[in-house]
């Protein structure tokens, strides 16, 4: 199943290491939305589906990281709704947590960027 452009949310860990990769989180598939992170590892270009998923399953989210340590996918739109949910993906054993503070509002297809070390930052987007 191909996933729709731009109906997904993107974060890349740019360490110095060759153990840098690529996330991509959400979705949305000829089946519907899909709650899945691929993981693409710069050094080989090889792509793993973590066992760690988006707490729901969304798209038009966004995403951003704090290189080395950990990515950040923000809000998007699901059946029931828009999100103001923000799960952070661990960059050291690709684990997920939610965080408990959201979004200011709920919204989809939303911008995300980072002074990486210091603040992920999400605007614009549908409320």
């Amino acid at each position: 199943m191909a996933i729709l452009p731009l109906d997904h949310g993107i974060f890349a860990s740019s360490g110095a290491s060759s153990d840098g990769a690529a996330y991509f989180g959400g979705g949305e598939t000829t089946a519907g939305r899909v709650n899945a992170v691929d993981k693409f590892a710069f050094s080989d270009d090889s792509r793993t589906t973590l066992v760690a998923t988006l707490s729901v399953a969304r798209d038009y989210l966004a995403g951003a990281a704090n290189s080395g340590v950990a990515g950040y996918f923000a809000g998007g739109y699901s059946s029931l709704g828009n999100h103001d949910t923000v799960d952070k993906i661990a960059f050291s054993d690709d684990s997920r947590s939610t965080l408990g503070t959201g979004l200011s509002a709920s919204r989809r297809a939303l911008a995300g960027a980072a002074n990486s070390g210091t603040a992920a930052y999400f605007a614009g987007g549908y409320e």
